[in-house]
């Protein structure tokens, strides 16, 4: 079949599918979508706000593919099976319905389901023309040209990290169905349901992202929230005056935009219509590395007030890897007040190392006047073995801690009497167990949010080094995981939600023993300690005066 020129532009034939659906003309972002869809790299992302049509106008561009080239294998995976049927449904009315795309029917001894379909010009192949699956299904043994992912990430299987982790492996599986070819394309198109969204992933890995938000946004803004990924059609309008005006007026007017923000929610809304889920994840993380205090820990004495404030000259910058969120930050106490005296405890908490892939966690924390002090936090490889108890003990002495707590849900306090003899050999030091019943993760942040929030826990810099070099032995995909400070800034109350929680449950178990010193007032401790000082030092001249000999002690008081 003779193809005319125009209808090679597949922005022509998407105005020619919407004619048909009795639909509007399409949108100057529609449009922009389609040439991207087209023309864009061979690995590309487009994140379009929801309502914007992202859905249908994959279906036209299937079509459309097929309609230049019926010898395609074209793979379209959603987030479910029904999904993946809608798409195939949808996709075969407009083959039947467009008068222009009637060859493409498919014949009688061709391949016709909702799942798998032949074009009626296709040759006889073992991969179908049109494939739709949903992301969980077997997805190995299909060949493509043509992969496109429709809207893969939702909140079902992005929740928590284990649900994200199993959703990138899946993913992987793409570049072993793609056909070795230069033109070979995979196309994702969705919109992300969390921070550590599927797409930010796969732009570490190659592919280039680009967005169309439902507002214009300030232009000091577009490199802290979009990098280099805002669509250059938005990015040309953005100016200080068009800032939160709506970027498809005819279809969503500010009004209707209004509206979705108070359906969705402000984090929400961020997600699902501006694309951001940077300010989603502010609001949903309780913990936050930007209320940290980082400084030299040392292990007898601190000082006895320690002042903070989020000032950009405290900040410790690229001096300190940072695993944290983007714009989170490391800072320096803005300063010290009174006196370096000693702590009034000190304790080490121990996680045991579980079966699997789990650390040991431990965690020394040390006290004074109501702030916490943190001089060494990680995690070990292993549970029981000699190398690993030993080195626990090591800690204990070098931090000349007064108390070691074992979480002992595990082994019902087996491991307690193994380090036992350990210590008595090289450290002796009171051992305590405890036990947890309640969810683990509302447990670590009730425990940590109020004293972190309030800027009570200082950190000392070297357990911010160590724990990203003793994570770095670990498989790429992994790392993140296991550092104590990823585990901190992503936690949140689900079930689940990082994968892995053991230097942050050691870190939750060492606080939580100063739970109740903690409504200390540290400018009332600093007066009493005065005072105390000053009483001692009146009774101390009280007794020197009275060993005086009596004739003398005026002109001792004198002098």
């Amino acid at each position: 079949m003779q193809i005319p020129d125009e209808l090679k532009d597949f922005r022509n034939f998407l105005y020619l599918v919407w004619k048909y659906l009795n639909l509007p003309d399409p949108t100057q972002i529609q449009y922009d979508i389609a040439d991207y869809l087209q023309h864009g790299p061979t690995r590309c992302i487009v994140e379009a706000f929801r309502g914007v049509g992202k859905s249908w106008e994959c279906s036209a561009f299937v079509v459309h593919q097929l309609f230049l080239d019926p010898t395609k294998n074209i793979l379209v995976v959603s987030a479910s099976k029904t999904r993946a049927d809608d798409f195939s449904t949808f996709t075969l009315r407009l083959i039947h319905e467009i008068p222009i795309l009637q060859h493409l029917q498919p014949k009688a001894n061709q391949r016709f389901s909702k799942i798998a379909f032949d074009v009626g010009l296709a040759p006889p192949s073992h991969a179908p023309s049109v494939k739709s699956l949903g992301i969980t299904s077997q997805l190995t043994g299909s060949r493509a040209d043509i992969i496109v992912a429709d809207d893969i990430e939702v909140p079902n299987n992005s929740m928590t990290q284990g649900m994200r982790d199993k959703l990138d492996e899946q993913v992987k599986e793409f570049d072993a169905i793609l056909k070795p070819l230069d033109d070979a394309r995979i196309i994702f198109l969705g919109t992300p349901q969390c921070e550590d969204s599927i797409y930010l992933k796969l732009q570490k890995r190659g592919y280039t992202a680009r967005v169309w938000p439902s507002e214009y946004v300030s232009p000091h803004n577009i490199a802290k929230v979009y990098g280099n990924t805002l669509a250059p059609i938005i990015e040309q309008d953005c100016t200080p005056d068009s800032a939160g005006l709506p970027t498809e007026p005819t279809r969503f007017n500010t009004e209707d935009l209004e509206a979705r923000k108070l359906s969705y929610g402000r984090a929400g809304y961020e997600l699902q219509y501006m694309l951001n889920p940077r300010l989603s994840d502010v609001d949903r993380y309780p913990l936050k590395i930007n209320d940290l205090i980082v400084q030299n820990v040392d292990n007898e004495v601190a000082p006895e007030r320690v002042v903070y404030a989020a000032n950009p000259k405290n900040a410790w910058d690229d001096t300190l890897p940072n695993i944290g969120f983007n714009g989170d930050r490391y800072y320096r106490p803005e300063q010290t007040v009174g006196d370096m005296i000693k702590y009034t405890g000190s304790v080490m908490s121990i996680d045991p190392s579980g079966r699997g892939k789990d650390e040991t966690g431990y965690s020394v924390i040390k006290m004074l006047n109501g702030f916490l002090y943190c001089p060494e936090s990680g995690g070990i490889k292993g549970g029981y073995e000699p190398a690993v108890l030993q080195q626990l003990t090591s800690i204990a002495a070098r931090n000349k801690v007064n108390l070691i707590l074992i979480e002992a849900n595990l082994g019902d306090g087996m491991f307690s009497e193994l380090l036992k003899p350990y210590l008595r050999t090289s450290y002796p030091c009171a051992v305590e167990e405890v036990k947890h019943s309640t969810n683990k993760e509302r447990r670590i942040i009730d425990t940590l949010e109020p004293v972190i929030s309030q800027h009570r826990l200082i950190i000392d810099p070297t357990v911010i080094k160590l724990d990203y070099d003793t994570i770095q032995s670990y498989p790429v995909e992994q790392r993140a995981s296991y550092s104590l400070f990823y585990q901190l800034s992503r936690i949140t109350l689900n079930k689940g939600s990082i994968l892995h929680d053991d230097r942050l449950d050691a870190l939750s178990i060492a606080v939580n023993y100063f739970t109740q010193q903690m409504n200390q007032l540290p400018e009332q401790r600093m007066k009493q300690r005065r005072q105390h000082l000053l009483n001692q030092e009146l009774k101390d001249f009280v007794r020197m005066y009275h060993k005086q000999p009596k004739g003398q002690r005026n002109s001792w008081i004198n002098v």
